[in-house]
């Protein structure tokens, strides 16, 4: 571990935290009944931020004439409500972890392949859950006691994208921080790291950072950090004592697709000079009929590949469709970036190509 590592390089337009501010903030009765609630409330009115404090448990009045207007509309909009009694039934997610949990859904950024994208129902608010405490004290029924258990909390949103409204991402790193047999998983695409540095992780967290080749990040990832902005917040939390991680997603053969890859793998290795606990995982680029349905409509002048004919498809036990690259396109990647992280990072682990 080095402390306290020195600050990478960058551009004097590349050095500011990129902060989510919604137009918005609606609070639900239920969640207004929640101390954790209480406390968003407080963050959110000492930024300044509108708040509307809701009548009903039900969150109206976001739909616009078009899905494109409902989806803006939305995007601006954060709203704090309790998670339903239906989510305190874990379900499994590999190969990522063991169980999957939220302390929130929808996400602030605007990745043009959004992988949540025909998977959540209604317009595309941000949801935070005010009934964090009882989410986490759900967990432990979860623990496998003869081996560790580890949980992902990114499935349905970017937390740390949220997280200076809403401090629920370090609630839940000093919860794991106390656990013996528990593990957290995060990935982000944002960079607002520093009030995560000092907390009670015992190494029980890994922060993993999303990133892509430069072409398809400033192109594809409208409202996020900058990828040298998530290089040098990793490299924070590197430095920090955390377990780190990389998610290159989605991955795609662009045109001088080995060039770009090659420059995003280098300025990671020069990011992480420095021993530390790394892991990749790889992730192709896929989408559904549905999700591509949905994409289209918010945002219609994307330059996006989903032409279906240069894809094979992929179905799921339960008979779902992913378009998928094809068999040696596939090959062609996972052996690239195989030998071109055992190359630059011959101590960190791929969990797995997908």
């Amino acid at each position: 571990m080095l402390a306290n590592p020195p600050e990478l390089q960058l551009d004097n337009t590349d050095t500011q935290q990129h902060l989510w501010m919604p137009e918005q903030v609606l609070f639900t009765p239920s969640a207004l009944d929640e101390d954790w609630g209480q406390q968003i409330l407080t963050r959110v009115e000492s930024l300044g931020l509108p708040v509307q404090k809701l009548k009903q448990n039900r969150i109206t009045g976001l739909r616009g004439e078009t899905e494109r207007e409902t989806y803006v509309k939305s995007k601006r909009t954060l709203a704090v409500v309790t998670a339903p009694k239906s989510q305190f039934k874990l379900t499994p997610i590999p190969p990522s972890a063991d169980w999957q949990f939220h302390l929130a859904q929808g996400c602030p950024a605007h990745c043009q392949y959004c992988y949540l994208a025909g998977s959540l129902q209604g317009p595309p608010v941000i949801r935070a859950y005010a009934n964090l405490p009882e989410i986490l004290d759900n967990l432990k029924n979860y623990e496998n006691p003869e081996k560790i258990t580890s949980y992902e909390v990114s499935c349905y949103t970017d937390p740390l994208g949220i997280e200076h409204l809403t401090g629920s991402l370090a609630e839940c790193i000093r919860y794991f921080g106390s656990r013996d047999k528990a593990r957290l998983r995060w990935v982000t695409k944002f960079d607002n790291v520093d009030n995560l540095l000092s907390l009670p992780h015992n190494g029980n967290t890994r922060c993993r950072f999303s990133i892509n080749a430069a072409s398809i990040s400033r192109s594809l990832e409208g409202g996020t950090a900058s990828v040298m902005q998530r290089l040098q917040a990793i490299r924070k939390l590197a430095g920090g004592g955390y377990k780190i991680g990389f998610v290159i997603a989605p991955i795609m053969p662009i045109e001088n697709w080995r060039e770009e890859y090659i420059q995003l793998l280098d300025a990671a290795r020069t990011a992480l000079n420095f021993d530390c606990d790394l892991t990749f995982e790889l992730i192709s680029h896929r989408f559904t009929p549905g999700s591509k349905g949905v994409l289209q409509q918010w945002y219609p002048n994307s330059k996006l590949d989903l032409d279906e004919s240069k894809r094979s498809i992929k179905r799921n036990k339960f008979g779902g469709v992913k378009y998928v690259y094809h068999k040696d396109t596939m090959k062609e990647l996972r052996n690239f970036f195989q030998n071109a992280i055992d190359e630059r990072f011959p101590n960190a682990e791929i969990l797995y190509w997908t």
